[in-house]
């Protein structure tokens, strides 16, 4: 279940990060998935640093974390996404 869980907030995390940067990002669905999960993951991990592992209620502080981070990610992973994909295509050409 945990699995799940993991994919269904990667999902979610991916999608807001896309709709937060600006212009258009390249990276197909699963490609953000998976960045929106490495976004949850750096992000617990940060909130942990910060003192934030846990709070009483709803853990806004955790998932600011977690959504900056996959800001990040995905940013990052669709630059890196489109230097591969511009440099294969140049190879076939």
């Amino acid at each position: 279940m945990g699995w799940l869980w993991a994919i269904i907030v990667g999902f979610v995390l991916g999608l807001i990060a896309k709709a937060i940067i600006p212009g258009k990002q390249h990276s197909p669905l699963w490609l953000t998935t998976i960045f929106g999960m490495l976004g949850a993951i750096v992000g617990n991990a940060l909130a942990r640093a910060f003192g934030v592992e846990a709070t009483s209620g709803v853990d806004w502080t955790r998932h600011l974390f977690q959504l900056i981070a996959a800001i990040v990610i995905v940013a990052l992973g669709d630059g890196l996404y489109m230097a591969t994909l511009g440099k294969r295509k140049q190879q076939r050409a």
